[in-house]
């Protein structure tokens, strides 16, 4: 059964907000698509879109793009961004049971998501939907990001924040267990298609004020979980977080900027003709 996550409308708003877009692997994805199907990119589904960031990428390669989600809250606020192109429409609908017909998408994505799916089922559902020759694509990312800020030891910006991730360890969801990483390799494994690639890390950096990426952890499902269970705990261990790497980077504002640097990993596969 799929986990349901992420549905408060706060959360949701928080998402938007925080949440990183992964561009460099949208341009992968693509890269692996042109060489095997060319001038052939129509309509591309999005399972679980959440607020769009990965969803919106998407929509200058193809005339249609579609994300698809259960939380309302999260369509809702994906509706509100003003990017949004004529081209891109939402659904909401579980992500075994997409609306769509057999053999009508070019690719289907799943970013940072597949880990909360009925993965059995979600990669029948996408092999259902898929054409000949269409291309699945699957993404995440490891929880351990790094920080990076002008000659402080990168090890001691890690130390700070391993202890954050730490702290967070017994409030992830079981359903995912220790490694979502392991979660996309046993799919990439399960999945029959001859045509098909597993990439392990790619580091993409990002340059945030220090508040974006404590907002970042903050939408973490094993954040939330701390967040309803003990407010008070969550706030003084967010804060802590925060003053020890203020301290650290000598710095006074939160506002200050950092590199933040998020470790992808990924999968594409082509159905065959």
């Amino acid at each position: 059964m799929a986990v349901r996550v992420f549905e408060g409308i706060d959360h949701a708003a928080a998402y938007l907000q925080h949440r990183v877009a992964p561009y460099e692997l949208i341009n992968r994805i693509m890269s692996y698509m042109e060489k095997r199907m060319p001038n052939q990119f129509n309509l591309a589904v999005d399972v679980g879109c959440g607020s769009g960031q990965g969803t919106i990428l998407l929509a200058p390669y193809f005339t249609k793009v579609v994300g698809t989600d259960v939380s309302p809250a999260q369509l809702e606020i994906a509706l509100t961004n003003p990017r949004n192109p004529p081209s891109l429409s939402y659904r909401e609908c579980p992500a075994e049971k997409l609306p769509f017909a057999p053999g009508e998408v070019d690719l289907v994505t799943a970013m940072t998501a597949a880990h909360w799916f009925d993965r059995e089922k979600f990669l029948l559902e996408a092999d259902r939907v898929l054409r000949p020759g269409g291309c699945l694509a699957l993404l995440s990312y490891t929880m351990d990001m790094e920080l990076e800020y002008g000659d402080v030891s990168n090890a001691t910006l890690h130390d700070i924040c391993n202890e954050f991730y730490t702290a967070l360890l017994p409030y992830r969801n079981p359903h995912i267990g220790k490694s979502s990483m392991e979660i996309y390799s046993a799919m990439f494994d399960s999945c029959s298609y001859p045509d098909k690639e597993w990439n392990e890390c790619l580091r993409s950096k990002r340059i945030l004020p220090l508040s974006g990426y404590l907002g970042m952890v903050e939408t973490f499902s094993s954040y939330q979980k701390l967040l309803q269970q003990d407010p008070a705990e969550a706030e003084r261990l967010s804060n802590d977080t925060r003053n020890k790497l203020m301290s650290a980077m000598k710095v006074s504002s939160p506002d200050t900027e950092v590199t933040v640097v998020v470790k992808y990993f990924y999968w594409l596969a082509r159905k065959p003709l």
